[in-house]
């Protein structure tokens, strides 16, 4: 057990940044209100960053972007009412792709709570509110219990599925004495698998013949012990967005790609066993062109530490609640502890073949590949962004990593609008390496304002707006079923006059290398560099179809 302090009494604002800082939380995003003014007076003194952001959407996609870049947890404070209302969806994206997030917002007093009587930002229940796009949700009766709730946010990030954890304080208790020492509970630490269950799983794989590996975000923590496995089994890799760089892109037994795509759809499909490793199964991973369905699950091992998650949306051969890190681990010794284990299974070669497959479908695109070679020239170890716009469909199979966290996007999952620029601040407030955010005009304009926020905060950040001149994705969903498109060709701004005004560096390059160029200059800069990409100029051959 380890203690606060000696005895001291504490505001419980006061309380709650010494509580975040004793957790290693060195940065915050938010917005003051007149609910929160108590948790902003001892900021200076907490040793934690803030970052006042522009909108309480940003805030949030802040504190997403900079937990996917870190594995730690993002934190936002926000008003209550408005302020959790305007911040829901990026907190529900967060929640769709298991991202570790707390949130703390005030709310009414205690007095007031459940009376309905008009007090300022009143929510019928806003505790219920965030309890449907939250893994926990906690309202503050007693300022006693902060240091619990506190701990429980962070066991349920460090042991369980991570997500989003919504603390809210009464308006009253913002201010109320809690008298120390505060006792925090010890470490906690993940599940881990049944021997049983592995002793099992072992005897399935060692009748393999042609096994195959695919991993989730879930698995981002476990790069060695997934590629230990795959190296005793002699089984190629596949991931999903989230499961990018878990076995690094490079190694001879990772594949990369999407299993979305028609031909890793049917390498699971003709694989005799395959172990899926902290993946969901979600549409927007595994039939993300909406072509083929989900996979059979039929002949599959899966491992999650979640056990609710384990049977959805299919039930698994052998279904083993884990972590993935010890799950691996273990498969891994008992599979190598038998003779049989060290049976060729022609990994690095069928890896290559499906490689080799990916860059002979249909939906891949050899410009967008130059356009991604160029990204990686920019700098090493890259962390790129991205929205809901034409290229990041593309990275979803073609964009690869060697190391996890350095791809995400918005995509999969909740799939919101808006969401690479605050997500790329909140990535490079945390200073693990150089970061792009790579958007369309059209969800740009979500959340245009954040430009300032960055700016503010002297965050070197390209901002890719990648202008093809409105919902182009929407228009070619409407066009392949024949309904009128123009809703989606709106008016885009001058984004040349958009930078200025929000104190951002501009470019629009013309050809690959200018872009180069213009990259290595904005990663150097003292604001954010705004760099428009015309599609016309830098793609020549039809993209997108995904639809027809």
């Amino acid at each position: 057990m380890t203690q606060v302090s000696a005895a001291k009494e504490y505001g419980c604002g006061a309380l709650l940044l010494d509580l975040l800082a004793r957790e290693g939380v060195d940065q915050v995003f938010g917005i003051p209100g007149n609910h929160t003014v108590a948790l902003y007076r001892d900021f200076a003194d907490s040793g934690i960053n803030h970052i006042t952001c522009r909108h309480e959407q940003g805030a949030a996609f802040m504190a997403d972007g900079y937990a996917r870049s870190t594995a730690k947890p993002g934190v936002c404070v926000l008003i209550s009412g408005p302020g959790l209302l305007n911040a829901a969806t990026a907190i529900a994206q967060a929640y769709a792709d298991s991202v570790p997030m707390l949130v703390i917002t005030g709310v009414a007093r205690t007095s007031d709570l459940g009376m309905a009587r008009g007090t300022l930002h009143e929510l019928p229940d806003q505790h219920a509110t965030a309890a449907s796009f939250c893994r926990q949700a906690h309202t503050l009766l007693d300022p006693e219990n902060l240091p619990e709730l506190l701990a429980r946010a962070f066991a349920l990030f460090a042991s369980s599925r991570p997500g989003p954890v919504h603390i809210e304080i009464p308006l009253d208790l913002m201010d109320a004495p809690v008298t120390g020492p505060i006792t925090l509970t010890g470490q906690c630490f993940p599940p881990g698998p049944d021997p049983a269950a592995i002793t099992l799983a072992t005897q399935l794989l060692l009748q393999a013949e042609r096994p195959l590996i695919v991993v989730g975000g879930g698995a981002r923590d476990a790069g060695d012990a997934v590629t230990r496995l795959a190296e005793v089994l002699d089984a190629p890799v596949l991931n999903t967005v989230n499961g990018k760089g878990v076995c690094a892109w490079g190694h001879p037994l990772a594949v990369g790609g999407s299993p979305s795509l028609p031909c890793l759809n049917r390498a699971l499909a003709e694989a005799d066993r395959v172990i899926a490793i902290g993946t969901e199964l979600a549409e927007t991973d595994y039939d993300l062109l909406m072509a083929d369905g989900l996979p059979d699950t039929s002949r599959w091992i899966r491992m999650d530490m979640d056990p609710a998650q384990l049977l959805i949306p299919s039930t698994p051969e052998l279904a083993i609640t884990t972590d993935a890190r010890l799950g691996c681990a273990a498969l891994s010794a008992s599979l190598a502890a038998s003779a049989a284990a060290e049976k060729h299974r022609n990994g690095a070669e069928r890896a290559e073949q499906l490689r080799q497959a990916v860059l002979n479908e249909t939906h891949y695109h050899p410009e967008v590949a130059a356009f991604f070679d160029t990204l990686h020239s920019a700098a090493d170890d890259l962390i790129l962004v991205g929205d809901s716009t034409r290229p990041t469909y593309y990275a979803a199979w073609q964009y690869e990593c060697t190391h996890p966290g350095r791809y995400f996007h918005s995509v999969s999952g909740f799939g919101t609008l808006g969401y690479a620029l605050p997500a790329a601040f909140g990535a490079a407030a945390a200073g693990c390496g150089p970061v792009v955010a790579l958007i369309g005009d059209g969800g740009i304009q979500f959340t245009l304002p954040e430009l300032t926020t960055g700016a503010e905060a002297g965050l070197a950040v390209p901002v890719i707006v990648w202008n093809n001149r409105g919902y182009a994705e929407i228009e070619n969903s409407m066009l392949a079923q024949g309904v009128p498109v123009e809703s989606t060709q709106i008016l885009t701004p001058d984004f040349q006059q958009a930078a200025a005004a929000h104190h951002c560096h501009y470019l629009r390059p013309q050809s690959l290398p200018e872009l180069l160029t213009g990259l290595q200059t904005a990663l150097s800069a003292s604001a954010p560099t705004l760099i428009e990409i015309v599609e016309e100029d830098f793609l020549s051959t039809p993209s997108g179809g995904w639809y027809q």
